[in-house]
């Protein structure tokens, strides 16, 4: 699904300047060897697959399981399709790269979502799948009354669940920063989450933590 177009303006990369989307991309590029198919799944508006569709070489298949936003990747240009990851719509080892960027949290199915991830994949595929960790924007929703948000496939999880199926399983962690210029943002920024959360009042600008992982699973 990518991040939300309403909270990427907020985002910074790490302190020495890596930025999460990038490293992905080149995690892709990496994987790539001559003329390539390559699945997007959760490709939301299409920020990504606009991107990926760029590379030399690459023919891509964009998924969401939301109709409105296949129209809007389809409309940067790329071949976007309606698909429900836990039901992928193509044959066993179609794709030599699989691409998930901040979605795998959402699935309703988690390890049948995995399985045909790796049904879909050719061997010696890669599969690589960007999610944050349980201390992302912690500090943030803990001055609101929160707690961390803890999910099913996380910085923390990741690794041991691509591990049951895949042989090769790498990690890059980076702490990004989200800057707000004033309370009303960062407030806006946790209703978005649908919580309910209250941040005290503030002035001035406010910076909180991101922890993300990029994962590359072969």
């Amino acid at each position: 699904m990518n991040i939300p177009e309403t909270g990427r303006s907020v985002w910074r990369p790490t302190a020495d300047g890596l930025d999460p989307m990038n490293e992905a991309l080149s995690a892709i590029d990496r994987a790539l060897v001559g003329d390539a198919n390559i699945l997007e799944v959760g490709c939301g508006t299409g920020v990504m697959a606009e991107r990926i569709h760029a590379l030399p070489g690459v023919t891509l298949v964009a998924t969401d399981f939301s109709t409105r936003f296949v129209e809007l990747a389809a409309a940067r240009g790329v071949d976007a399709r309606q698909a429900d990851i836990c039901y992928l719509p193509f044959d066993d080892g179609s794709f030599d790269v699989v691409y998930a960027g901040w979605m795998l949290h959402h699935i309703r199915d988690l390890e049948r979502a995995l399985n045909q991830v790796r049904r879909v994949l050719r061997p010696g595929g890669t599969f690589v799948a960007v999610t944050n960790g349980n201390e992302h924007l912690a500090d943030l929703r803990i001055a609101a009354g929160g707690k961390r948000n803890i999910t099913q496939f996380s910085s923390e999880t990741g690794e041991s669940v691509l591990r049951r199926r895949f042989g090769d399983v790498r990690r890059q962690d980076l702490e990004t920063r989200a800057v707000f210029p004033d309370h009303a943002s960062a407030q806006a920024h946790l209703d978005s989450s649908g919580q309910g959360l209250v941040l005290p009042s503030f002035e001035g600008v406010r910076e909180y933590t991101g922890h993300v992982t990029v994962f590359e699973a072969r």
